[in-house]
């Protein structure tokens, strides 16, 4: 009798208290300040322990992240973008074409912009062409100009001020914080019109093999004989880095030519004692310039293939440093068609698709990231030859990734992605 009384008062008092408690907790309010109130052991607030728990969470994630075990050790950040992508749209990131309208660019998912003077003279449309390309693609482009100063100066068209941008030759003679100063002053008014690369500075040597000044040297575009300025290259390449400008070195390995090899096959004779002499000029500056654009000119003394097209030769810029990326000069340049095709000069733009198919493979199999091209309708034929490529061989396929991964850390590491 006794047990069945005490159990009826018991849920009783049980029932009372629940529907009091239910009572107070229907209030929000309420609900907010029972949990504030509530204390673990340690007197810890209960909020404060949950928040720190989140935010240990990315912690966790990003030790879970091996760089070493990525492809090609992409970055952890890059691995979502990395593993979405197609085959061609990573043939696609390795082409640099001549700049386009914004839906071409967008279509195609190119690289790259190769930016010329005449485009900078309509600047509010060009800057209109970037906006809507930049806020479009995932992947933003490279936006390159050769801007060497003296005679190759390409921001003349975005404000007169710049007409007499001081040369190479000029350079040479400046104390290093002057140097540093231009290079910041010219990049920032690069960046502001939305470039991001330099295709600059020339490392080619003052002297020829037989001690005679070189075409680089008449042109005033040569930073000297040897690495003697590398400083001063440095402080250059420092100061556009300050605004947001990553340089281009050019053209390895060290263009001692006389002859225009943008319009017709140009050949060097120099031994490659003074070859090597003439690397280490880019090999002192490996460190500090991401890129490195090839020469077209024929070394004979290694091969009788053009510099950007020589296995042996690329190798030696990649030798330099594993994730440089290689920029070849223009494929479309008539001396590495003629030297394709076998002949001394190609006209016009009715090349055949057989010999354009043979530049693209050979430019691939020599070791180069970085495909430019200033005929835009062939840069769309260019992806296809790589994607179909990738497709015939597992060879072929890695050679693509690899170059698409260095141009992806390269716009990574440079803020450009």
């Amino acid at each position: 009798m006794f047990r069945f009384r005490f159990t009826s008062a018991f849920f009783t008092a049980l029932t009372l208290f629940s529907v009091v408690f239910a009572q107070e907790l229907t209030d929000l309010s309420s609900l907010e300040n029972a949990i504030a109130e509530v204390k673990p052991d340690n007197g810890s607030d209960v909020s404060a322990e949950i928040a720190a728990e989140s935010a240990t969470e990315p912690a966790a994630t990003a030790a879970e992240c091996d760089v070493s075990q990525n492809p090609y050790n992409l970055p952890c950040e890059l691995m979502p973008l990395w593993e979405k992508l197609s085959i061609k749209q990573k043939a696609a990131q390795m082409v640099m074409v001549y700049m386009t309208p914004a839906d071409f660019m967008i279509k195609n998912e190119f690289g790259g912009y190769l930016v010329m003077k005449n485009h900078l003279k309509k600047l509010d449309n060009f800057q209109e062409n970037l906006k809507t390309v930049n806020s479009t693609m995932e992947i933003p482009p490279i936006v390159a100009v050769d801007q060497e100063g003296g005679l190759v100066n390409r921001v003349s068209a975005i404000n007169p001020k710049w007409e007499r941008t001081p040369s190479a030759k000029s350079m040479r003679k400046m104390t290093n914080e002057k140097v540093e100063n231009i290079g910041r002053k010219i990049g920032a008014a690069m960046k502001e019109v939305g470039i991001n690369v330099n295709l600059a500075p020339v490392l080619d040597p003052s002297k020829d093999s037989r001690g005679k000044n070189s075409f680089m040297e008449e042109s005033d575009r040569s930073w000297g004989p040897d690495t003697t300025n590398a400083n001063k290259v440095r402080s250059f390449v420092d100061g556009m880095r300050q605004s947001g400008i990553v340089c281009v070195s050019k053209h390895f390995p060290g263009y001692d030519s006389w002859t225009n090899s943008d319009h017709q096959i140009a050949i060097s004779a120099t031994p490659k004692a003074k070859i090597q002499k003439n690397v280490e000029f880019f090999r002192a500056l490996s460190n500090d310039i991401p890129i490195t654009m090839m020469s077209s000119v024929r070394f004979v003394r290694i091969s009788n293939r053009p510099a950007v097209f020589e296995p042996k030769i690329v190798q030696m810029a990649r030798d330099m440093s594993p994730e440089t990326v290689i920029l070849t000069d223009d494929l479309w340049g008539v001396s590495l068609r003629a030297w394709v095709s076998g002949t001394e000069r190609v006209k016009g733009k009715n090349y055949p698709a057989k010999d354009f198919k043979k530049l693209v493979l050979t430019a691939l199999t020599a070791g180069n990231d970085m495909f430019m091209i200033t005929f835009p309708r062939k840069a769309v034929d260019m992806v296809n030859i790589l994607t179909n490529l990738s497709k015939q061989s597992s060879k072929y396929k890695q050679r693509i990734e690899e170059s698409a991964a260095r141009i992806l850390k390269m716009k990574h590491k440079a803020g450009l992605l």
